[in-house]
């Protein structure tokens, strides 16, 4: 099964374009199963075990993941992980499972980010400014991060892939490499090539095109720990609520984008979403809006008398 697994692996990586996070996880979920199968089957699994595995063996596996008290999130990704590697099996391997499509996921309630104040946010700038004081070029950097994310609505990961040759001749716009190496082009706003502006003339490591534009205090690439450090130590200082994350930053974008007037399809294209059912949990943040709207301006919502 280590073969078969591999190439299952290798598929997802370089045929897929998965992040080697994104196929780690999927062999994790996969092997999990196959730790499962085989208390059950002598201690070992072979590929024709896979291909006759019922109904019994898939929700007993969920079963067990209930007992390890993993959650509905974890086990619905897990599950998913399976189908998809069943999926392989019969294009790849010609194995015809029909009892995995038969298994119900765990319901999984979706959480949705709540979006910042964009008065916090704009105080974010001079409290940058007094949390890093004796260092000012570390100051215009992370408030270059935080205008990035917020003005432009990118991940964490695609902020920090950025080099020097991306924002060098401050551009009218961005081409960002997503998830699932999915490009996608993003508007950049006057202030936030005015941030990254600052940053770039007050940084200590010059502009070398190839070089990261975000780097940390010894010269490295700047890590997504250290990015959410810095909205960590904003968070604490503002005393803002503990939603206030870098993910919320791109949240709010998406919001405020969404209040002003912008349709579903072009936020989609702007955040990289590969389905629209993502970009559409975006329109509850605005019900209460949209519901007030509705009462004071439908016919039938007014008391007729």
């Amino acid at each position: 099964m280590n073969d078969i697994i591999a190439e299952f692996v290798d598929y997802l990586l370089n045929t897929k374009n998965y992040s080697t996070h994104t196929a780690t996880a999927y062999e994790t979920d996969i092997r999990d199963f196959i730790k499962f199968f085989a208390r059950f089957n002598d201690g070992t699994v072979e590929l024709s075990d896979i291909a006759g595995a019922d109904t019994f063996v898939f929700r007993g596996w969920l079963a067990d993941r209930a007992k390890r008290e993993l959650t509905h999130k974890s086990t619905a990704r897990a599950l998913s992980s399976l189908r998809t590697f069943y999926k392989w099996l019969a294009r790849h391997k010609n194995i015809q499972n029909d009892a995995i499509g038969i298994i119900s996921s765990p319901k999984v309630p979706r959480k949705l980010s709540k979006a910042i104040e964009t008065h916090d946010v704009a105080d974010m700038h001079d409290a940058i400014r007094a949390i890093d004081m004796n260092e000012p070029w570390i100051a215009a950097r992370d408030w270059a991060l935080v205008v990035l994310i917020f003005g432009c609505g990118l991940r964490i990961s695609e902020a920090l892939s950025l080099k020097n040759s991306d924002v060098i001749s401050a551009p009218d716009s961005l081409r960002i490499v997503g998830k699932g190496n999915k490009e996608r082009i993003v508007p950049v706003l006057p202030a936030v090539n005015t941030a990254i502006g600052k940053y770039m003339k007050a940084t200590p490591f010059g502009t070398s095109p190839s070089a990261p534009l975000f780097r940390s205090v010894r010269g490295l690439p700047m890590s997504p720990r250290m990015a959410e450090k810095v909205i960590e130590n904003l968070r604490n200082y503002l005393q803002l609520p503990d939603y206030v994350t870098p993910h919320a930053l791109r949240h709010t974008f998406a919001t405020a984008l969404l209040s002003g007037g912008a349709d579903l399809r072009s936020l989609q294209e702007l955040l990289g979403h590969a389905s629209l059912s993502t970009t559409q949990l975006y329109t509850k943040v605005n019900m209460s809006e949209i519901m007030d709207v509705y009462k004071h301006a439908h016919p039938l919502a007014k008391t007729i008398k």
